[in-house]
């Protein structure tokens, strides 16, 4: 059986004298068709990890990571061809598909059958055992394809990697806590960080597992904006999977959707540390593969300045028109990685950088990209908080994108993209970087609302207790709601962001440990009214350049048929239980992992970009590996 050999090639020994236009427009700009999807086994649906994926007229391919998953980049100068994509592994039978290129992302999944290898397909070279054929083309002069993708991890010798503390959110009585107040700055990182973990094989620490980030990771349906609003606000109830005698409602906010050629122009300044600690290859060079794929997007009025900071700050990259692709591409190949940390440094310099060329009604933001270990300088990061503060309010906003493992700092960088405005994403893949940089790239860097707040005020008629599960450090005191001197969150454009709450019935009271009766006023709740509501959703919002807030209300009602939800709750509902059983919650104590991947499983839907299918994988291998804390199979 043939097997195609994948080497890695630095860019920089790449581009020469003897560079084809084609691998320039590669490897540089111009790239605009994607090939994502999965290879799974096609008697038990198992990702297989390692397997190659090529496309052997444009001699580039990718390796499958432990989720089955890949992504194949190439350039404009396909599209309109029928072409081939094949996948191969040691031990199934290589598999073809032919389709015919167009712009954007095609989504392909591999079903491989199991075939027996015969011994003459193997040499023996020392310990290590490969395909004759694999041999063979280790000798052969044909090119082998460009591998775009990180390396697999080999170890780290230590591990300082920081979290903040999350205490769990427990049940509150209606009658003493009848409003329950949150920001909806919501971040993604949470999720590829948590799989990272899971795919090399460990369990993840508690304080990494951020179940709101879970959630969110994945879009979700709804109504959709009307005319000129900003958002739409979607609500449902149903049964909560793990306690069935309480209620599970979700409170879904969808932020309008605008074409990228409709958005105003970005003024960005990536400033990349490139500090010793940055060398490994999940680091920096796949921190530079990351932007490049965001330097594709970029139209004639954007514009883009590297600032690189490591024992000191410096200007790589004065700000550059977007069309000037190559050039930009050229600055991020020649970043090399050594020396100290001095991110405050950095941050003062991206941020001048930021101002001399600010676009008055534009996107003008700052993206570090970093491990997020700043041990050097003469910023504190209160000194840097306050100036990620200052800028935010001049109109300079910031994204953090976050790198490697072992030293990982991120409860830092979340701290700082919370204070300026921005959002935080872990890139563990060129795969993730594709859907934080390219898919979603409108929502990662475009703000169509600020300040963004909920407040929700329960029935006591019909709601006993509540919790709000996960969002335990973006809570709110109820009087911070109408205070709009006070920072919330950010909504980009077209992201979706999901809230859940698990409510207690009143009839349904009792089976909870309560509070002792009061002495001088009633612990009973009583209600006002005989109102079918089960509670009452308040929205505050600013507009990105604005310091008045708007208030959005929707009622949401009790519903006879609870059994009946949307496959959007049941898969969210699935992703709460996942990371409440990573945290070893007291909530789910009795659900099983088996019980995540059938709710999972039956609420897939359309699933563009194959990512609810990745989920089932990753639960699939926690269960197989036992990464929980007591065994939830």
């Amino acid at each position: 059986m043939p097997v195609l050999m994948f080497v890695i090639v630095s860019l920089a020994s790449i581009l020469g004298a003897n560079t084809s236009p084609k691998e320039v427009a590669l490897l540089g700009g111009g790239v605009a068709v994607f090939l994502t999807g999965s290879v799974v086994d096609a008697s038990s649906g198992r990702a297989l990890k390692g397997a190659q994926v090529y496309v052997p007229v444009a001699s580039a391919g990718a390796l499958t990571n432990s989720a089955g998953r890949f992504l194949v980049r190439l350039d404009d100068s396909y599209v309109g061809q029928e072409i081939e994509v094949a996948a191969e592994l040691i031990g199934y039978a290589s598999q073809r598909i032919t389709l015919r290129l167009s712009e954007g992302e095609h989504v392909l999944e591999f079903r491989m059958e199991q075939t027996a290898l015969r011994p003459d397909e193997l040499v023996v070279t020392g310990a290590r055992e490969q395909s004759a054929d694999a041999a063979r083309r280790a000798v052969s002069p044909t090119p082998a394809p460009i591998m775009l993708r990180a390396a697999p991890h080999v170890g780290v010798t230590h591990n300082t990697e920081a979290y903040a503390h999350i205490e769990e959110s427990g049940f509150r009585p209606v009658a003493t806590a009848p409003l329950s107040t949150f920001s909806i700055d919501v971040d993604r990182a949470s999720y590829a960080n948590v799989r990272r973990f899971i795919e090399d094989g460990q369990r993840p620490p508690l304080d990494a597992v951020r179940i709101e980030e879970l959630i969110n990771y994945f879009p979700y349906g709804g109504a959709r904006p009307v005319g000129d609003a900003r958002f739409a606000v979607t609500t449902e109830v149903t049964r909560a999977p793990w306690a069935p005698s309480h209620q599970l409602v979700r409170i879904g906010v969808r932020g309008q959707s605008i074409p990228m050629r409709d958005l105003p122009a970005s003024n960005l300044v990536f400033l990349i540390d490139v500090s010793g600690s940055m060398s490994p290859e999940n680091k920096l060079p796949l921190l530079q593969r990351s932007l490049r794929l965001l330097v594709d997007q970029l139209r004639p009025q954007d514009r883009v300045a590297i600032v690189v900071y490591a024992g000191a700050a410096g200007l790589v990259l004065p700000s550059t028109a977007g069309y000037r692709k190559q050039r930009i591409v050229a600055a991020l190949d020649r970043l090399r990685a050594g020396g100290s940390t001095a991110g405050g440094a950095g941050l003062h310099l991206a941020y001048r950088v930021a101002q001399e060329n600010f676009i008055e009604g534009g996107n003008n933001r700052v993206i570090l990209a970093t491990d997020g270990d700043f041990n050097v300088g003469a910023s504190s990061d209160g000194d840097m908080v306050r100036l990620i503060e200052e800028k935010r309010e001049q109109g300079a906003f910031l994204t953090v994108l976050g790198f490697g493992r072992g030293n990982l700092k991120d409860s830092k960088m979340e701290q700082l993209a919370d204070h300026g405005n921005g959002n935080f994403a872990y890139i563990d893949s060129e795969l993730e970087a594709k859907k934080v940089l390219v898919s979603e790239m409108s929502g990662t860097l475009f703000t169509i609302a600020k300040d963004v707040k909920i407040q929700v005020e329960f029935n006591p008629a019909r709601v006993a207790e509540y919790r709000l599960i996960g969002y335990e450090n973006r809570l709110l005191a109820d009087e911070d709601f109408n205070d709009d001197t006070k920072d919330a969150g950010e909504l980009g454009a077209g992201h979706t962001v999901t809230a859940l709450y698990e409510v207690v019935p009143t009839e349904a009271f009792g089976a909870r440990p309560s509070v002792d009766p009061l002495r001088f006023q009633s612990s009973t709740p009583t209600a006002t009214s005989d109102s079918e509501e089960l509670m009452y959703v308040k929205l505050r919002y600013k507009e990105p350049d604005g310091e008045q807030s708007r208030l959005v209300e929707v009622p949401v009602f009790s519903w006879d048929e609870v059994d009946v939800a949307s496959s959007d709750l049941r898969f969210a509902s699935a992703v709460a239980a996942w990371g409440m059983i990573l945290r070893d919650s007291e909530y789910t104590k009795d659900f099983r992992l088996s019980e995540v991947l059938a709710l999972a499983g039956s609420a897939l839907g359309e699933d563009a970009g194959g990512y609810r299918a990745e989920f089932l994988r990753l639960v699939e291998r926690t269960r197989v590996l036992e990464l929980t804390a007591t065994r939830r199979d």
